[in-house]
C-alpha cells in the first residue's frame, strides 16, 4: 500500500491540504494518507523528511501560505531550500504547494487558487507514483497550477 505524506501550517489561511486529501480518496484507493500540521513554512522540511523517514511516506505533499510582506517571501524561499535539501537527503519527492497570499486581488480568487493548486498537485502526486508516463505525455505542455494551463508554444 502506497504511503503520501501530507503537511501543512497553521499559518495558512486556508485548508489546502484537506482539498488535496479528497482529491487523492476520489482518485484512488489503498492509499495510506499520513497527515501532520506545523506551525509555519520553514517547518515543513523537517515535517516532511520525517514522514519519509520515520513513516515510511512514498510521497509527501507540503502546503504553505507565505504571506504579503518581504519577510514572508524570505522564509518562503528558506523554506524551499529545505524543502529540495529534504527531497535529496531521502531520495523522495517532495511536491511544494505555495499559495502566496499576493497571488490574488481578493480572498474569493485567492481561495479558488488554493483549491486549484492543491487539487491539481494532489493529482501530480498521484501521477508520480502510480502513473508516470502520464507525465511524460504532458511534457511541454503549458500546465499550471492555481491558474489556467497556458498551452504548449506555437510554432
Amino acid at each position: 500500500m502506497a504511503r503520501i505524506g501530507i503537511v501543512d501550517t497553521t499559518f495558512a489561511r486556508y485548508d489546502m491540504a484537506s482539498d488535496a486529501v479528497r482529491e487523492i480518496k476520489n482518485l484512488v484507493s489503498g492509499v495510506s494518507i499520513i497527515r501532520k500540521t506545523v506551525p509555519g513554512v520553514k517547518d515543513l522540511p523537517v515535517a516532511a523528511k520525517k514522514l519519509i523517514q520515520e513513516e515510511e511516506c512514498d510521497l509527501v505533499m507540503v502546503f504553505g501560505m507565505p504571506g504579503k510582506e518581504k519577510i514572508d517571501k524570505i522564509c518562503a524561499h528558506e523554506a524551499s531550500l529545505g524543502i529540495i535539501i529534504a527531497q535529496l537527503m531521502t531520495n523522495t519527492h517532495i511536491i511544494e504547494v505555495f499559495v502566496h497570499e499576493d497571488e490574488a486581488e481578493n480572498e474569493k480568487e485567492l481561495v479558488r487558487i488554493c483549491r486549484d493548486r492543491a487539487i491539481k498537485h494532489a493529482r501530480n502526486a498521484i501521477k508520480l507514483l502510480f502513473h508516470p508516463d502520464e507525465l511524460i505525455k504532458e511534457a511541454g505542455m503549458g500546465k499550471r497550477q492555481g491558474k489556467e494551463d497556458v498551452g504548449p508554444l506555437k510554432i
